[in-house]
């Protein structure tokens, strides 16, 4: 029975759109999946995949096509933007998006990979500058078949983004618990010499700094084209420069 369910909730899962947005009141559409397949919650309930999603749902359960319960608005397919004279490079709306279509890195701009990008808006909310908006993507005329087979196609690179950004969590908190675990050893090291030079100690902790600081690297730039990545560093190049203008004794070249 288990067996069943858990089969059914994954040809479910196949319809779904995979934007993880949680606007369907659970934490992704994996999760929703299994909520429709146990018949805990109801087909009507994505926004993102539309009438036709609900519609696909309808066609693979063998029940009656749903509509969206009244007060639902569906937005038209749209993808996020970031606005670089406002960002600060806090990497909060990298921590929220659920498939990795951001890149960047603390205290340097990010920028959104639109082609990964779907639209599920997540990353809006915690951007403490208001840098993020969302812009409607234009539409596109191809054959209903053709449609669903792209939106399928979409949704199926999408879940495999999701799972790998999973999947990096999990090895980003294995690789913390480690360094900690060094950190620790080297503090009891260091407490059990007590005759240790306590220049060296600072000069060690230091180089460990420069170390760390050096090894900060934008994340998910391997997502980006050859375009994207010339933007980022022209802009990183702008805002550079624009900073050096405001250190104290430095003139402004004359026009």
């Amino acid at each position: 029975m288990l067996s069943a369910m858990l089969a059914m909730a994954a040809r479910i899962d196949a319809i779904l759109p995979q934007t993880q947005c949680g606007k369907c009141g659970y934490s992704g559409c994996m999760p929703y999946a299994e909520a429709i397949a146990s018949g805990e919650a109801d087909i009507n309930k994505c926004p993102p995949g539309g009438e036709e999603g609900i519609r696909e749902l309808a066609a693979l359960l063998g029940v009656e096509f749903k509509p969206f319960d009244e007060g639902v608005v569906l937005q038209p397919p749209s993808v996020a933007f970031i606005d670089e004279n406002l960002c600060i490079g806090c990497t909060l709306c990298l921590q929220a998006c659920p498939v990795d279509a951001i890149s960047g890195a603390s205290k340097q701009m990010h920028t959104i990979i639109a082609p990964l990008c779907t639209g599920c808006e997540l990353c809006i909310a915690p951007c403490p500058v208001d840098c993020i908006s969302m812009l409607p993507l234009p539409p596109t005329a191809r054959s209903e078949q053709s449609a669903r087979d792209k939106k399928h196609a979409a949704a199926k690179a999408t879940r495999e983004r999701y799972q790998f950004r999973l999947e990096r969590i999990e090895r980003d908190k294995r690789d913390k618990a480690e360094k900690l675990a060094k950190k620790e050893q080297a503090a009891t090291q260091s407490a059990a010499a007590p005759n240790t030079d306590a220049q060296s100690l600072i000069q060690a902790a230091l180089e460990r700094a420069k170390a760390q600081a050096a090894a900060v690297k934008p994340q998910n730039i391997e997502r980006l084209t050859p375009a994207q990545q010339a933007q980022i560093a022209e802009i990183e190049a702008r805002r550079a420069k624009a900073h050096e203008l405001t250190r104290p004794g430095v003139t402004p070249p004359e026009e």
